[in-house]
């Protein structure tokens, strides 16, 4: 099960979700209150693992906006809406496209992997599980949206996503990570995972 912590701002987060063992780590650099910049981003990994990808999110980025953040971040994937991608050029980095409608894509054309969420990225709105479900049977889906402790093995029951991706699910308050819930949050994916 592929786990990925979002929009982390504080170096005990970022340790949280190392030692609980992440596979990724992302970083908000979008309209948000887990917004920061580029360098405190770049500051925040400085000891990170390099087997633990680094993930710039962003929502439609301008080709400068997103060269700042490559440039200074050195993101591993860059995660944003799908269709931002077509002006971008993305160099040796990975995209993570986005998605929030399954009627915006035709069924066979699904990237590998995507991520699957709610309506609106980091509200805590959970995302629909019946429409993340027929996908996640097609490609390597990350399901986020709403997640939290207690609700990520049900989630993971009902979709049979290939990851998970929180990030108000495990925040003491709006913006603010709590690291005991960030292990907490990991350690429930990781048992919930199918064989």
């Amino acid at each position: 099960m592929f786990v990925k912590i979002c929009g982390l701002t504080t170096a005990s987060a970022v340790r949280a979700a190392v030692e609980g063992g992440a596979d990724a780590v992302g970083f908000v650099f979008a309209d948000s209150p887990r917004r920061v910049s580029p360098e405190a981003a770049h500051a925040l990994c400085e000891e990170l693992p390099p087997e633990i990808i680094r993930v710039a999110v962003m929502r439609h980025p301008s080709q400068a906006e997103w060269a700042r953040v490559r440039d200074c971040f050195h993101p591993d994937w860059l995660q944003t809406d799908a269709d931002d991608f077509a002006g971008l050029s993305l160099d040796a980095c990975m995209g993570l496209r986005v998605y929030r409608d399954p009627r915006s894509q035709p069924a066979c054309s699904w990237p590998s992997p995507m991520l699957f969420e709610g309506a609106e990225s980091g509200s805590g709105r959970t995302a629909d599980w019946t429409a993340a479900a027929a996908i996640a049977s097609r490609t390597d889906l990350i399901l986020a949206g709403g997640l939290d402790p207690q609700n990520v093995g049900e989630a993971i029951a009902a979709v049979d996503p290939w990851g998970v991706d929180v990030s108000s699910g495990v925040e003491s308050s709006r913006g603010r990570k709590d690291p005991a819930r960030i292990i907490d949050f990991i350690a429930r994916a990781r048992a919930a995972e199918k064989y």
